[in-house]
């Protein structure tokens, strides 16, 4: 309430002068024009679209009129000796029409039936001072659907396997059983801007790393969060290269909404275990470098830390992101680092001009190793991984091209968890909201123990792109081996046959008219095994592991208009 207030009372009673404008996560046509213009080295090499949102500014980055127009994205207009940057009306209309299916969209939940979105905003600055306010307003129909099922159509066996997850991570299947309706502030922030550096509070989303769909690290798959962030605005040039960084302190608060079946009871005990009514101490921090003899190559690293507030206070460590990176260094005293939840990764870019194409990736660990010889000894431990690649075709026609890109994410656990558990990502045994806002996963949205691979082709031309994709998605993988594998389950329950995937065929089209922006996608998803059922008796103990599963065919519309309203 008080950032709201803050914000408000610094847009009546400040002059201001126009200088620049940010492009917020979730705004694929303006981002993804720009980071092709990139591969066809129109754009500045040094952006290494390992941070996003991208501030277009005098203190940020800059962007030839050739290229993109901002006038005819960001409308400035001039009323009372103050000048303002209007920026575009957006409306979003999304539809599940068998179950929720939706991912990076920031506020707008996972929800079955129709959601719509809608945004505006203005951004202003004077000197050093900037202010964005961007709020959002979501409706859901939020209907009903199959969830995971209950008894008798899984053991309860699975059942106490699966509340392993539910009990750590707050993810629930459905908010609510009405319609769901909420306000933001969204995409808003307050900030000073000097010398290409930015300090200031903010609402925004986040995307840290290079990847274009499975962020390990941070995404705008959940709502944005409030946080106080230190970062740079544009690549920063030194004699050995560029450096961009960001270094966040923020509040990360739980949806209100159960599990499914939790108050459901097996042999007398409800598996449910109410999670504390308490937020979490959030802090990240993550730096990038592009040297200087490497055209296009750019490394970097991340680290972020969440505990519930108690026990940041009870420790009085309020820079947890910045100490104890092993667990040899831990407090065997106070035991303090049970209590938080962390992981930390590396990601690299390197985009090669001749050939107009980009590879990325990310590495990432969420368990700490005991120290440097336990990380280069078992570096499959708590890991997960996303690569990439994306390329540009030449056409004969000009300036028309085909794009490719693949994308392969894997969050499941590797072999060493035959030797070494450490469950799943996004998921902590005492940080039991495990790594969400709202009910949603800061990072990739395939979630715990999920794994994808996505092929896309399309065919573009400045900003305008039709295309189509297939990907492959496996539901949480971890839960799959625990609950049916022959390591884990009991005797009755072992099934080979129970892996939860999806398969998908995309297609979408993005058009720009003027100042009018379209993004236009429609997707079919068979589900195979969905929620790991299958048709087989139950209380059959000879009942054969190979039969039908219980599949579903679910439909998604999503469409996004951008428009400037002068």
């Amino acid at each position: 309430m008080r950032l709201k207030l803050f914000i408000l009372i610094a847009l009546v009673f400040f002059s201001f002068r126009v200088s620049c404008q940010t492009v917020p996560v979730g705004s694929p046509l303006v981002e993804n024009y720009l980071r092709r213009q990139q591969l066809l080295g129109k754009f500045d090499s040094l952006v290494s679209f390992n941070y996003r949102p991208i501030v277009l500014t005098n203190n940020g980055v800059r962007v030839d009129s050739s290229i993109f127009d901002t006038t005819k994205y960001f409308k400035e207009i001039k009323k009372n000796e103050s000048e303002l940057s209007v920026l575009p009306l957006e409306f979003r209309l999304a539809y599940d029409h068998n179950h929720p299916d939706s991912r990076n969209d920031g506020a707008m939940i996972r929800s079955r039936g129709f959601q719509t979105y809608l945004s505006m905003g203005v951004y202003a600055e004077t000197g050093p001072l900037s202010v964005q306010l961007k709020p959002e307003f979501i409706w859901a129909e939020n209907r009903n659907y199959q969830g995971f099922p209950l008894w008798p159509r899984h053991y309860q066996s699975t059942w106490r396997s699966r509340y392993i997850w539910f009990n750590s991570i707050d993810l629930p299947e459905r908010y609510g059983t009405n319609a769901y309706t909420t306000f933001t502030l969204g995409q808003s922030s307050i900030r000073l801007n000097k010398w290409g550096l930015s300090l200031g509070l903010s609402t925004e989303n986040i995307w840290w790393g290079p990847a274009i769909r499975n962020s390990l690290m941070m995404s705008n798959n959940a709502q944005g969060f409030p946080h106080i962030t230190f970062n740079t605005q544009r690549p920063l040039k030194t004699k050995i290269g560029s450096f961009e960084w960001q270094i966040l302190t923020g509040r990360l608060e739980g949806s209100g909404f159960n599990p499914p079946g939790h108050d459901i009871q097996f042999d007398g005990r409800i598996q449910y275990v109410p999670k504390p009514d308490d937020w979490r101490y959030f802090q990240a921090v993550s730096f990038s470098y592009s040297p200087k003899w490497i055209n296009g190559l750019s490394l970097g690293l991340t680290r972020w830390v969440q505990q519930y507030s108690e026990v940041a206070k009870a420790t009085n460590d309020y820079f947890p992101a910045f100490s104890n990176l092993f667990r040899k260094n831990d407090n065997n005293t106070t035991r303090t680092e049970i209590d938080r939840d962390q992981a930390a990764g590396v990601f690299g870019r390197w985009i090669w001009y001749d050939s107009k194409a980009e590879f990325y990736f990310e590495f990432a660990k969420n368990d700490a190793s005991l120290n440097f010889r336990d990380l280069l000894v078992d570096t499959d431990h708590s890991r997960a991984l996303t690569v990439g690649i994306n390329k540009l075709f030449p056409t004969p026609k000009e300036s028309v091209f085909w794009q490719f890109n693949f994308e392969w994410t894997q969050t499941s656990q590797t072999e060493s968890r035959l030797l070494r558990n450490s469950l799943s990502w996004y998921i902590h045994s005492r940080v039991r909201h495990g790594y969400t806002s709202n009910g949603e996963v800061l990072g990739s949205a395939l979630g715990p123990g999920g794994n994808a691979q996505y092929l896309e082709v399309s065919k573009v031309k400045g900003f305008d792109r039709v295309g189509g994709a297939i990907e492959r998605f496996v539901h949480n993988n971890d839960f799959n081996v625990f609950a049916f594998s022959d390591n884990f389950s009991s005797a009755t329950n072992k099934d080979f046959t129970r892996y939860w995937v999806d398969y998908s065929v995309h297609a979408f089209y993005e058009k720009r008219f003027d100042r009018f922006f379209l993004n236009a996608s429609l997707f079919y998803t068979y589900s195979l095994n969905y929620q790991w059922e299958v048709l087989f008796d139950p209380n059959d103990p000879y009942a054969f592991p190979d039969t039908p599963g219980v599949d579903r065919n679910n439909w998604n519309l999503d469409i996004k208009l951008s428009y400037s309203l002068f």
